[in-house]
């Protein structure tokens, strides 16, 4: 693979915006700083370097704490001058202990910010797999996921058979908005179920990323091909 980007737009410094995301659901990390060096490391060695502006040198994320980033997939951005890398964390990237480093625990100037750790992670289904946590802790009597919640696992399941069929009529009526509807439901159940269970959806994330780019049919009769 050829290293070097002569189409980088380094800064007067000789350094360049990196933005870390994770792979699997888009969570922005961390935000660091390459040069040339941290650039061609990173792609030799498949783990996310940066150049340390105060400490002057070359480091690679994780090099004490063995929290680094593996290295996905890498994009340079329209105008040139901002890195992205999507990678696979191991273990937690902020210092502090957080997967991400945006996170934000209190309000500042005249912004008032009030939100629970994690907030920024993911994207709708992660939104929603919280609002369903909360349902289940903070019963609302006017929440349908609550009402549902109380009714027990049977009828959670049943609720995911019953959106299952309907997504197989949608399939078979050949309706393309028909079909987003229908899955968006199913899609909705599945996640109460999963809150049922306290299973969050980076788990089924991650072990989709397991099998992803792995070809052939497990040895069991619900096995399937995934690439």
């Amino acid at each position: 693979m050829d290293t070097q980007l002569p189409l980088f737009r380094f800064d007067e410094h000789g350094l360049i915006p990196c933005v870390v995301q994770d792979w699997l659901d888009g969570t922005v990390l961390m935000v660091g700083f390459m040069n040339q060096k941290a650039w061609d490391t990173t792609q030799e060695t498949g783990r996310v370097h940066f150049w340390s502006r105060s400490r002057k040198r070359l480091w690679k994320k994780g090099e004490s704490s063995g929290h680094e980033l593996l290295v996905k997939e890498l994009f340079l951005d329209c105008d040139q001058d901002t890195v992205l890398v999507k990678a696979q964390p191991v273990g937690p990237t902020c210092h502090t202990g957080n997967r991400s480093c945006f996170y934000t625990p209190e309000g500042h100037g005249n912004i008032s910010v009030e939100l629970p750790m994690g907030t920024s992670w993911g994207g709708i289904v992660q939104r929603l797999y919280e609002m369903v946590l909360h349902r289940k802790t903070q019963p609302a009597p006017d929440s349908y996921v609550s009402k549902l919640l109380s009714g027990g696992v049977d009828r959670v399941l049943k609720k995911v058979v019953e959106e299952s069929g309907e997504v197989i009529i949608a399939g078979k009526n050949a309706s393309k908005e028909e079909i987003i509807y229908e899955m968006a439901d199913l899609w909705f159940h599945s996640l109460i179920m999963l809150g049922h269970f306290e299973i969050s959806p980076l788990e089924v994330e991650e072990e989709l990323g397991k099998r992803f780019g792995k070809s052939g049919i497990r040895p069991t009769s619900t096995g399937g091909s995934h690439g």
